[in-house]
């Protein structure tokens, strides 16, 4: 592709689609480029209560993105759908080179977000959204004094487990060891509380149930007894939120010059910038405290913003 584009943003998740959005209405030429789906984590999500304006009669992660999706196509944002496979990010014109094509800008928004790392068992994608989580903010409401396991064993584990306590009748988390690996401030707050419960020396082996999550097969690692919970029969279903992990979309970015922490996520400073001149970061990829909906959308409108100022200031 020989076209020299304003602003190429990669990745078309909230934070890529609130980026495109603004750099199309500033009037650059924009082109979003995502290899799957757009909405990224947020278009697997079956029910949205927090986002600020959302439709409150019921609004799901698909019908909140095709919006967003709609918004940058009525300010002209150009698409294209391709996996980049090298990036060139030193010079005036950042090139990236996908399966397909190839294209260049003046300015990068990368916005190719981050995915929980998996808890690995049988039947985890079936029921994704389904009673599967791995986002206490997002979906701790949704189980309002049900049951819920949670797997993992470090800092975020046993801190979104004692949120979940504020929501759920019973919370257990599932360790793999005998053990937490949180900060031992974290755990003696967890220890203390009461509707905080603990299975160690255990592994989710299978998820199970009809169109919900309704049963799950765990294995102890030194016994290798296995064991299979219902859900209660007047509850229906229960939930398992996973926190073992997530792991940043920036694996093409390696050794391009760019900055990243040894997670692999992005830093940037407050206008999104990063370490390279006409190169910005947004959304869940970068370094933050909150990976939200909300965050990543705030983040998009800002690299955009500093991208038109890039671009004036390097005409």
């Amino acid at each position: 592709m020989d076209k020299l584009y304003d602003v190429i943003v990669l990745g078309a998740g909230p934070g890529g689609l609130a980026a495109g959005l603004y750099a199309g209405r500033a009037r650059l030429s924009t082109l979003i480029i995502e290899k799957g789906q757009d909405g990224g984590q947020i278009a697997i999500t079956n029910d949205i209560e927090n986002y600020p304006g959302q439709v409150l009669e019921g609004e799901s992660g698909p019908s909140l993105v095709a919006r967003m999706t709609k918004q940058c196509e009525n300010f002209g944002c150009e698409r294209a759908a391709d996996t980049i496979k090298s990036v060139e990010l030193s010079g005036d014109v950042k090139v990236l080179t996908g399966a397909k094509d190839t294209y260049k800008a003046k300015t990068l928004i990368i916005a190719t977000g981050a995915y929980p790392r998996p808890i690995g068992c049988k039947g985890e994608q079936e029921y994704m959204g389904k009673g599967v989580s791995y986002c206490a903010t997002c979906d701790a409401n949704f189980f309002e004094d049900l049951e819920v396991f949670v797997v993992g064993g470090g800092d975020a584990a046993v801190e979104e487990a004692m949120y979940l306590t504020k929501f759920a009748r019973k919370v257990t988390i599932i360790h793999r060891r005998d053990e937490l690996r949180a900060a031992k401030s974290i755990q003696e707050r967890a220890f203390k509380n009461d509707k905080l419960h603990f299975m160690w020396d255990t592994v989710v082996e299978e998820l199970g149930g009809d169109e919900i999550l309704q049963t799950m097969k765990v294995k102890n690692v030194k016994t290798g007894e296995e064991t299979v919970y219902e859900a209660d029969e007047d509850d229906g279903l229960f939930g398992v939120f996973g926190f073992i992990g997530r792991v940043p979309n920036s694996a093409v970015f390696q050794d391009t010059g760019l900055e990243m922490d040894r997670a692999g996520y992005i830093p940037t400073d407050a206008d999104m910038r990063t370490n390279i001149p006409g190169v910005f970061a947004a959304g869940d990829v970068r370094v933050k405290s909150l990976r939200q909906v909300v965050t990543a959308a705030a983040d998009g409108a800002i690299a955009a913003t500093q991208a038109e100022k890039y671009i004036n200031e390097h005409a």
